[in-house]
């Protein structure tokens, strides 16, 4: 490295050290990567030391890294329009909600944008109390809809815990994980059977006239990758429909081709009431999230006033950000790569890691969405760091995957491999024998 590159990244590392606060984290002890710059699936520091992106950042990458057709989509609508107030009519905002209502179920016509995934939950909560007329909202344990009031409220790992003060008309169920079961199932079927009579006991116990709304991640995604039994979404949808219940289906992390389909909904053809969105909407590059709408909950507000709103609804920008995507997704065959990276070199490469390693437990996912969880004890499945926490022989897999050039998703004792929905092959591969050679260390911690 330079000299003068030598003291940028000095003088950037001491500039985040000294003010900036982050998220989720002990600011003392924290050792940020200095990054310099990003294209496709590669990210880099200031030394030109290179990182293949296996995080999608926060699984919000979906196109990679620098897609030339949506920066130029943000460099000419700033040329033309950097802002406007949300009560006024943009192209590019009317243009982003068309396309997404296009790929959206029958039957969604509108789109109430926000700024992120986190809002976009706490209005569709918002509008489905205010449709039923009803307080209490059920989601379920291992998952997280963001950090805002509510919707860190409906959050089910452990970030919750130091916001919650039992007083957000939330209620918490389990659903199913075959893998760590907590209905003592020993096939999907019975997983699923046994989740559904869960949730309908507490649908019964809570009382259905106090229910607003289920929400719920399509495929739960932070809290590990796991996607529904057949038939427990349908189920779901049933439980609803009988008490009068608006269906939320959070697919801020799964949605707009990480799992090889438009949403992850559409792999179980079920439909909801509300769908969330917001990351791989226009790939993170300019903050955007919202809420699809069903025509009947629309309806509702055709002559009530919707109590809600942003400044930055549909901020011109983000939208031109997001038709930009949308249509490369569309051009490039971006979902449908997805499907076949998943099928034909993920799911077939990491089944092959986890008959090589002990430390892998299970390998779950779809498209680029997948999960290994990593255990101590193959037997006992005992997770190979405690819920809610890391431990020594976590942080040695992910130093070596850093070392390898690999740059992972990690929470608890999972490493997620989700990297951008149109990797290259030669790359995916790369990445496995970079995880490959990582999990040899997570191995010598295998009783």
């Amino acid at each position: 490295m330079s000299a003068t590159l030598a003291t940028e990244a000095q003088r950037v590392y001491d500039l985040d050290r000294q003010h900036v606060f982050h998220s989720w984290s002990a600011q003392a002890d924290l050792r940020p990567m200095v990054v310099a710059g990003a294209e496709g699936s590669y990210v880099w520091d200031h030394d030109g030391r290179r990182w293949l992106d296996f995080s999608s950042q926060l699984v919000n990458t979906n196109i990679g890294h620098q897609h030339p057709r949506v920066v130029a989509a943000i460099k000419e609508q700033a040329d033309r329009l950097c802002t406007i107030a949300p009560q006024h009519a943009n192209d590019r905002r009317g243009e982003a909600a068309h396309r997404i209502a296009r790929v959206a179920p029958e039957g969604f016509r509108r789109v109430f944008f926000t700024s992120g995934g986190a809002e976009a939950v706490e209005n569709a909560v918002r509008m489905a109390r205010l449709h039923t007329g009803r307080i209490k909202v059920l989601s379920a344990y291992r998952s997280y809809h963001g950090g805002t009031t509510t919707a860190v409220n409906l959050t089910g790992d452990p970030r919750r815990w130091p916001n919650d003060h039992g007083s957000s008309g939330v209620v918490h169920f389990f659903g199913p994980f075959l893998f760590r079961s907590h209905f003592h199932a020993g096939t999907e079927a019975e997983e699923c059977e046994r989740a559904l009579q869960h949730l309908s006991d507490m649908i019964m116990f809570e009382g259905p006239e106090t229910i607003a709304g289920i929400a719920l991640e399509t495929i739960p995604g932070t809290a590990g990758i796991m996607p529904p039994p057949p038939g427990y979404l349908a189920g779901v949808r049933e439980l609803c429909d009988q008490f009068g219940i608006v269906m939320i289906l959070d697919e801020v992390m799964a949605g707009f081709g990480r799992t090889g389909a438009w949403f992850a909904l559409d792999h179980w053809g079920v439909i909801p009431d509300l769908i969330t969105f917001a990351k791989g909407v226009n790939s993170g590059y300019v903050p955007l999230g919202g809420v699809i709408i069903s025509d009947p909950i629309a309806a509702t507000f055709d002559h009530r006033v919707y109590p809600g709103g942003l400044t930055y609804s549909g901020h011109p920008l983000a939208c031109a950000a997001a038709v930009a995507t949308l249509d490369a997704m569309t051009d490039e065959g971006i979902v449908e790569h997805a499907a076949w990276l998943g099928r034909d070199v993920l799911g077939p490469g990491l089944a092959e890691l986890a008959a090589r390693h002990p430390s892998v437990g299970e390998v779950r996912g779809l498209g680029a969405f997948w999960a290994l969880d990593l255990v101590r004890d193959p037997a006992t499945r005992e997770p190979l760091a405690p819920y809610g926490g890391s431990s020594p022989a976590m942080q040695q897999t992910v130093a070596a995957c850093l070392e390898g050039g690999l740059l992972p998703f990690v929470n608890f004792n999972r490493i997620h491999v989700v990297p951008p929905c149109n990797t290259s092959a030669e790359d995916a591969r790369i990445g496995l024998d970079i995880l490959d050679a990582a999990l040899t260390v997570a191995d010598q911690h295998v009783a």
